[in-house]
């Protein structure tokens, strides 16, 4: 069963580049097509465009400069193109859609068992890491504020949120319990592709992820002790295996590929979103699937506070970074980031050391709202272009430098003999 998983992982980006027209040698290969999605310079998102556009572009500029009409492949592949954007911008309607059929028959997801949702994951995470180069990496490494506000927002607004939230609606201790978890622990490697999708910094947001999915080992116990009086071990060394194999590994896959068979992933780029939401879908409906009952059985005083959660968590992490300083693009890059908690592993912590089973049903709620809230986040910001102000994102010292009595003396000098004269 691994094989066979493994090998359609492999088999499917290859097949897709079947339908791309053939590229003349003389045709530079258009070097922001991988990196529109990632940079989270400004430079970078001259245009409004993903990089599936821009392989779109460069294919039809091809053609045209050839002076000779499209060919059958050509014309497949820009229908390709089209429905996969059509396809993409319904994100939101799929993830409904699949929710629905976990909820109405669970059993029809029974085939999608542990080695395909890790397969999915992987399939997911790969679909991003071709997007990417070392350099993205490296430009976010130096600015490391980002993550270090995200990582706050994630362990220090949501925990608090949640209980602020679960005891406004009146949830009882066990629910209320659930809410907290669920706002204690890392974010979901489903961030990444809404990241994409939204234009965000793709880079930015794996090391978010990566950065939170590792900080679970010990801030989940510390928060769920602190908030609720609970104990909750967590597996460090399983957490931690599971980061490198189901995420690092297959974005470093990625970006080897992109390094060294460049032609290869500008035609592959294409079809990374609809893999992408594909395999979000069904780990979704997976998900779903396998708490259908209680999540059908949850009453509306639990889904509000759960939607308020994941709501509210993404505006604020969308206007705490904009308001100190941080640019457009990381800012969306942190909302998405914020919102969307790995509400799977919060239903496994819940199962495996909450006695209470209630506690397990705002993380089994959580699946469906998180996603959902991702997905909007993404298409809105998707068509809300990105403003080329030539600025890096600034740090709080850049945007608030440190008082300087010099300088405001000197400036309340000026301003006296202004208003005297």
């Amino acid at each position: 069963m691994k094989i066979q998983s493994l090998a359609t992982l492999l088999l499917v980006p290859t097949m897709g580049a079947a339908f791309a027209p053939s590229i003349p040698a003389r045709v530079a290969v258009n070097p922001s097509v991988k990196s529109v999605p990632m940079s989270m310079s400004a430079p970078t998102f001259k245009t409004s465009t993903t990089s599936l556009d821009m392989t779109s572009s460069s294919l039809a500029a091809a053609a045209t400069d050839d002076g000779e009409e499209k060919g059958l492949g050509a014309k497949i592949f820009d229908a390709y193109v089209k429905t996969a954007n059509v396809a993409t911008t319904l994100f939101p309607l799929w993830t409904v859609l699949f929710t629905a059929i976990a909820l109405k028959s669970p059993s029809s997801f029974d085939w999608f068992t542990t080695d395909y949702f890790t397969g999915a994951l992987a399939a997911l995470m790969l679909s991003m890491g071709i997007t990417l180069t070392p350099a993205d990496f490296v430009k976010v490494a130096s600015r490391p504020n980002s993550v270090l506000m995200q990582f706050s927002l994630c362990y220090g607004m949501m925990p608090v949120l949640a209980l602020v939230l679960g005891k406004a609606c009146g949830l009882d201790p066990a629910l209320l319990a659930g809410m907290v978890l669920v706002g204690s622990i890392n974010g979901g490697q489903a961030s990444n592709l809404c990241t994409y999708i939204a234009r965000g910094n793709v880079a930015l947001s794996v090391l978010m992820t990566t950065a939170t999915t590792l900080g679970a080992i010990f801030m989940t116990p510390i928060l769920c002790k602190g908030l609720l009086g609970a104990v909750v071990p967590v597996d460090a060394k399983g957490i931690a295996m599971s980061t490198i194999q189901v995420v690092l590994a297959p974005i470093a896959i990625g970006m080897t590929t992109n390094k060294f068979f460049p032609k290869l992933v500008e035609k592959i780029v294409p079809i990374t979103p609809v893999i992408g939401v594909i395999s979000t879908c069904l780990l979704v409906a997976s998900a779903v699937a396998q708490v259908a009952e209680p999540i059908l059985n949850a009453g509306i005083s639990l889904q509000i506070p759960v939607i308020l959660l994941h709501l509210v968590g993404g505006l604020v992490g969308y206007m705490l970074p904009r308001l100190t300083g941080f640019g457009e693009v990381a800012s969306r890059t942190m909302a998405i980031e914020t919102s969307m908690k790995s509400s799977a592993f919060g239903f496994l912590l819940a199962k495996l050391h909450f006695g209470d089973y209630a506690a397990r049903v705002p993380s089994a709620v959580s699946v469906v709202w998180m996603a959902l809230t991702g997905s909007l986040l993404a298409v809105v910001w998707r068509y809300i272009p990105v403003k080329n102000n030539g600025e890096f994102d600034r740090s709080l010292v850049e945007k608030y430098p440190p008082f300087n009595a010099k300088n405001a003396f000197n400036k309340l000098l000026k301003f006296l003999r202004l208003k005297k004269d």
